[in-house]
């Protein structure tokens, strides 16, 4: 009998036969088939047993002639890769590969989409329809009526929503040209109405960059607009409370070898700059800075804190590489939220990277990051395409795109999750498809946060919410703007593995309140209101 370890089967149901390939680099002949195999568990381990006929063994014996029981230990579980499911042909989309903003625009409990200049009804998560024409926006309620408007970035114009998926132009104080990848909507100032950052590129052919802008909603009726001098070469801009004293901070990423921006927060919408201090230039050795694209905030840990992911485009130039893409490791109140650059963290070098999406596509608990790219054939004839890259919770991730069924797509800005259909599984949307996630039998909860209109905006936005099991501590924010110009589903999502039980949510409201609700069931959708405490 000879047991082999590291196996790297497929794990899939077997049929009554397994042939035997692929272990530790070692082949069977073909048509080698085990005449009986069982699948079982060990340790949280796939196991596969069977009988063999001849099998090439772990130590590069050929042993012929002889039956040999073979235990095959085939990786952990939850690590097969759901498949995706393109759906867009289907459910009616016809889109390009812009960026891309998922949000509920009638309140009838189903996702809609803003993309390529227009709005997608979602029809009960089976179809898609086309009802009102509006540039790629970023989304949240501007005057807390209930309601989800749009802010679209490169049109700089604000949209009001009422309801019945028709948008009215609003208003904005006159603003100065400029150019656009991206903005963020957060109550900057902390009196319950949300704000608008909006970063300024550059113009190209002018040789000029655009400072960024801040307009300061004013109750819902009108902005006032803070324009700072401060100029780089903006793309993304995300914000978050990572230091959690309860306001909005805004993470820049920053293009043409130009420092990221951290722009740290007073709680009255006075921001200083504090990338280098905090440690989240996101550069190598060498550089003052990447080419950032986009940038996602998210707990990749589950220790309660939340990390950033930085999308660094990088050349090979006379110094080398150009600073890569790279986790960036909150290390929370011990070490005043100062931040660990980690590094690849596994994921692979592909010069055109673009925006990254953070999100648990399977369910297991740990935040997993889809990342663009934007050439189809980079530098030296090396073909890019976009990769999802799973995570083991640790900050090393594995790149699942081909058994996922997300090969090949095109180059595009394009990426943004939502769960579209309401069956608990993370859907996404890239390159101009909608893929369909088909993830199944894994715990999981989604819960929709909603502010009172007075002291916590109505969308919640900046607002997070904590899940302990045992020792992880799942952690997910409202937020309205990541990668490069997308939006994910404010709805927040938690994938909880095999854990079945009711669990306790604390929700951090952004007006710095806390509240704690017990004895929540899973595998549904749950809305909670902020409150004020008598």
């Amino acid at each position: 009998m000879v047991e082999c370890t590291a196996g790297t089967f497929r794990q899939q149901q077997y049929p009554g036969v397994l042939t035997a390939t692929s272990l530790r680099g070692h082949s069977a002949p073909p048509g080698n088939k085990s005449s009986s195999t069982t699948v079982s568990t060990v340790n949280k381990e796939y196991v596969v047993t069977g009988l063999f006929k001849w099998f090439a063994c772990c130590h590069g014996c050929a042993c012929s002639g002889l039956i040999m029981l073979c235990t095959v230990l085939a990786g952990p579980l939850g690590a097969q890769a759901p498949v995706f499911k393109n759906v867009t042909e289907v459910s009616g989309l016809k889109i390009s590969t812009g960026a891309a903003c998922w949000v509920d625009l009638d309140n009838d409990g189903w996702v809609d989409i803003c993309t390529s200049g227009a709005v997608w009804k979602n029809n009960a998560g089976k179809t898609f329809t086309r009802v009102a024409d509006v540039p790629t926006s970023v989304s949240a309620d501007f005057d807390n009526d209930g309601l989800m408007d749009l802010f679209s970035w490169s049109a700089r114009q604000l949209y009001h929503n009422d309801g019945k998926m028709k948008f009215t132009p609003v208003a904005l104080p006159k603003l100065p040209s400029s150019v656009s990848r991206g903005a963020c909507w957060g109550d900057f100032n902390g009196d319950g109405f949300a704000d608008l950052y909006v970063g300024g590129y550059e113009d190209w052919g002018k040789g000029i960059t655009w400072p960024f802008q801040i307009l300061i909603n004013e109750k819902g009726k009108s902005f006032k607009l803070s324009r700072s001098t401060s100029r780089t070469r903006a793309r993304g801009v995300t914000a978050c409370d990572f230091d959690e004293d309860g306001d909005l901070d805004v993470y820049v990423s920053s293009y043409r070898l130009q420092p990221n921006l951290l722009w740290l927060n007073d709680g009255a919408a006075a921001f200083s700059e504090s990338a280098k201090k905090y440690g989240v230039i996101a550069t190598s050795a060498g550089f003052g800075g990447g080419h950032s694209i986009g940038s996602a905030w998210g707990d990749f840990n589950n220790d309660g804190l939340i990390d950033l992911f930085a999308g660094n485009f990088a050349h090979v130039d006379g110094r080398g590489n150009q600073p890569k893409s790279r986790f960036l490791q909150n290390l929370g109140p011990e070490q005043a939220y100062r931040f660990k650059d980690l590094g690849t963290c596994g994921v692979h070098y592909q010069e055109s990277y673009a925006t990254p999406s953070a999100g648990d596509y399977d369910n297991d608990g740990n935040l997993d990051v889809f990342f663009t790219t934007v050439y189809g054939t980079a530098s030296f004839g090396r073909k890019n395409n976009p990769v999802l890259f799973r995570n083991n919770g640790q900050f090393a991730v594995t790149n699942v795109t081909a058994a996922a069924g997300l090969a090949g797509l095109p180059p595009t800005y394009q990426a943004a999750w939502a769960d579209y259909n309401n069956d608990g599984a993370l859907d996404l949307l890239s390159g101009g498809r909608l893929f369909q996630n088909t993830t199944r039998n894994r715990g999981w909860l989604q819960v929709h946060l909603q502010g009172d209109g007075t002291r916590v905006n109505r969308a919640a936005v900046g607002a997070q919410v904590r899940i302990k099991i045992g020792k992880k501590i799942h952690t997910r924010q409202v937020e309205a703007g990541t990668g490069e110009g997308n939006q994910n589903d404010t709805r927040l999502h938690f994938g909880l593995g095999d854990h079945k039980d009711p669990v306790t949510l604390e929700i951090l409201w952004p007006n710095k309140s806390r509240q704690t609700v017990k004895n929540v069931a899973l595998g549904r959708v749950v809305s909670y209101t902020y409150r004020p405490t008598p």
